[in-house]
């Protein structure tokens, strides 16, 4: 197969899948191309959309690669497809960082950290897909573990957990929130509580 086609093939897959497509699964429809080459045609292809100033980009997450608009845009689309931007809430976003940074954890041992029930933010954010059943743990009554799904990762851009922001605190622009100009809102994993700080405190949390 010339490089070309092989080229258009896959921004084609890109094109219509509504979620991330991973090397194997690209190489499962172009039999006759290895992955090492696959990869280097995404590259090239990002290039072609970076060069031309593209609104939308080739983005590695979740496992796999998505053809995703640039965040600028996003209101655009949402009026487009009137519907609100898709924001999470103070309680969902402490459970889920949480849930994120210390995982696999059980119900009890979130709202031992937040210190308020959890039952319906743990529904809502399975619901989304955010976070899904680990299993359970092996103790008295057998609790589910919570972890999060591909979907997170999907959902933030990420393309695994080690991309997580190495640090005690991260911020809620790191899940997708909307800052203020002079003070940003921030996550403690010890407690999982919003808590304020100013922009000297973020400097030195990230020294």
């Amino acid at each position: 197969m010339e490089k070309e086609q092989s080229r258009k093939i896959i921004e084609a897959l890109l094109f219509v899948s509504d979620k991330p497509v991973s090397i194997d699964a690209l190489k499962d429809v172009l039999k006759e191309v290895e992955p090492t080459e696959i990869r280097s045609i995404i590259e090239e292809l990002n290039g072609e959309y970076s060069s031309s100033g593209r609104s939308f980009a080739i983005k590695e997450i979740a496992g796999g690669f998505q053809m995703l608009t640039d965040p600028v845009y996003s209101r655009w689309i949402s009026a487009l497809y009137k519907r609100p931007p898709d924001r999470l809430t103070g309680p969902s976003l402490e459970t889920l960082a949480i849930i994120a940074y210390k995982q696999p954890l059980t119900r009890s041992q979130i709202e031992l950290i937040r210190g308020v029930n959890v039952d319906g933010v743990l529904r809502t954010l399975e619901d989304r897909n955010l976070i899904r059943s680990r299993g359970k743990l092996d103790a008295p009554g057998r609790p589910i573990l919570y972890g999060t799904t591909t979907e997170f990762l999907q959902h933030f851009g990420l393309k695994s957990l080690d991309e997580l922001p190495k640090l005690r605190e991260f911020q809620e622009s790191d899940l997708d929130f909307v800052k203020e100009k002079d003070k940003h809102e921030v996550v403690n994993v010890e407690t999982g509580k919003l808590e304020n700080s100013n922009a000297d405190q973020q400097i030195a949390q990230n020294g």
